[in-house]
């Protein structure tokens, strides 16, 4: 013990980290990439667990540093999860030769010089309303609110007073829905 109050502070901890480093670091990657898509996510999330230990003040006050660490790694996924960007109708598309293709842009394509292309567009529109009724309530109603009626995802959360966190989850799994259920339309458009 005396020998440590010879050692610096900053020294004593920086030893410290690097011997905890030494001990988990392995494992708790390999506990972070089996949680997130790829390894720069698990990468970026281990770097945050490093950097979130370097400021605690004392490590030694730590009843489990492996659990810790755990949990912090766990925290640090969850709130990547949670960062992910809104899906938005206009993230739903499909590839085509021109490039992608979105709900809105069907519904907002130029059928005057084309008229299959009206036809379409009302059997897109039906097989669009169709799909939404099949959806639960919630799910549906965050989609029409957002998507329809222009609200924010925010905005919908005050006025249905629900997390805004359940609004994302709602409007989610809605495109997710739509996307499968739609995907023979996009396939079906040759434009």
């Amino acid at each position: 013990m005396e020998a440590s109050l010879n050692i610096p502070m900053s020294e004593q901890k920086t030893n410290s980290i690097t011997k905890t480093i030494q001990q988990f670091g392995k494992n708790l990657f390999g506990f972070v990439r089996g949680r997130v898509k790829s390894t720069e996510d698990a990468e970026d999330i281990l770097q945050d667990v490093w950097y979130q230990l370097s400021n605690l003040s004392d490590l030694d006050n730590l009843e489990s540093i492996s659990g810790w660490l755990y949990e912090v790694a766990q925290n640090k996924i969850t709130d990547k999860s949670r960062k992910k960007k809104n899906l938005l109708l206009e993230d739903v598309g499909y590839e085509r030769d021109e490039g992608d293709l979105n709900i809105k842009e069907i519904l907002l394509l130029d059928e005057n010089n084309n008229p299959e292309l009206g036809i379409f567009k009302e059997i897109f529109w039906k097989e669009l309303m169709t799909s939404l009724d099949e959806l639960p309530l919630n799910q549906k109603e965050v989609f029409i609110l957002n998507e329809m009626e222009d609200l924010t995802l925010k905005e919908i959360a005050i006025i249905k007073n629900e997390n805004l966190k359940t609004i994302i989850s709602r409007k989610g799994y809605a495109i997710k829905y739509l996307r499968n259920k739609l995907n023979y339309l996009y396939k079906e458009l040759n434009y």
